[in-house]
């Protein structure tokens, strides 16, 4: 049995989605089961997905197995000491916060010790701990190239949770540079910096106001950047590769593993190179199109069958000595 642990904070997260995803690959494999680990978690997102929270009774506990913990640790005083000791303790570690890690090499008496799951080689060398490499899983079926493009101005978007950390103040004024130019800019769950701009070409919308994949192919080209979140791996970046977008990243991101500047992507240092490469883009529409097709076959590889069997074997064959398991990318 596995079970799958995750805050369900936001219906928006990627931890959260990434959590969702995994089961949906682990449940056609061995039997599942979703917990909702934090008591400030989401009812809408908690009960459509038949998440059980954690409670010290004993219907509301984990029976042993494997225990993965998504994007948090486990929770409580008395909980983990009145469930089964899991036979395994995996975290798919996805964030950067240092107390949390801390966190995680703490465990109730009787369990095993844990096994680290890390999202890209970038974070796992910013943070410095031994860990598999899984990128974070993406529904290809989902996340496909839109058939046409809107007619009109070129629209330039990114997407994210509606929090200034995600947000680069800095890019303010690329915004307006080029929506003065003709250039639409939309931008999904930025309504946190809308008393920074107010320009008829900038439109600014909460988090979740269309479906990811329908907000990602109405767009020509997909721009990000953030400010003190520091995005282990960036999930909307390789949804948007996925759907055959031509993206232009800030090199500090986890995704930056997964994009070769100027075969599949493009990636810049400041802002003055990121408004030289969107005029670029903007520009040449056969560029646009080469790179687009070219993250779209990156992604296709990254989420291979192969390369999705592969990592399930991690959790459905425990290794004979968790550190002869040769890390996979």
């Amino acid at each position: 049995m596995i079970h799958l642990f995750n805050a369900f904070h936001s219906p928006h997260g990627g931890s959260e989605q990434e959590t969702l995803q995994l089961y949906r690959l682990l449940s056609q494999q061995t039997s599942t089961r979703l917990w909702a680990a934090s008591s400030k978690g989401c009812p809408t997102l908690i009960g459509e997905n038949n998440a059980r929270r954690t409670r010290p009774v004993p219907s509301f506990m984990p029976r042993g197995g494997t225990y993965i913990f998504v994007g948090t640790h486990w929770r409580g005083k008395l909980w983990p000491r009145l469930a089964a000791p899991p036979e395994r303790l995996i975290y798919v570690y996805n964030t950067m916060l240092p107390n949390l890690l801390e966190s995680t090499a703490k465990v109730p008496p009787g369990w095993p010790a844990p096994e680290y799951v890390m999202i890209s080689d970038f974070q796992r060398a910013l943070l410095g701990v031994p860990a598999e490499i899984h990128p974070s899983p993406i529904d290809l079926e989902r996340f496909t190239p839109a058939q046409t493009r809107a007619t009109g101005a070129l629209r330039i978007g990114r997407m994210s949770r509606d929090t200034n950390d995600k947000h680069n103040h800095k890019d303010i004024g690329l915004y307006r540079e080029l929506a003065d130019e003709g250039i639409q800019w939309h931008l999904q769950g930025a309504r946190c910096i809308a008393s920074d701009i107010d320009h008829p070409s900038v439109h600014l919308t909460a988090a979740g106001t269309k479906a990811a994949a329908e907000f990602l192919r109405s767009l020509d080209v997909f721009y990000y950047q953030t400010d003190t979140h520091i995005e282990t791996f960036g999930r909307v970046v390789i949804e948007a590769m996925a759907c055959a977008l031509p993206v232009v990243c800030h090199r500090h991101g986890g995704y930056s593993d997964w994009i070769e500047h100027g075969h599949n992507g493009l990636l810049f240092d400041n802002n003055e190179e990121a408004k030289a490469l969107l005029k670029r883009l903007l520009n040449d529409s056969s560029e646009r199109l080469r790179l687009g097709l070219a993250a779209r076959a990156t992604v296709e590889q990254m989420y291979s069958e192969k390369a999705i069997n592969e990592r399930l074997e991690f959790y459905l064959v425990p290794p004979r000595h968790p550190l002869l398991r040769k890390t996979g990318t």
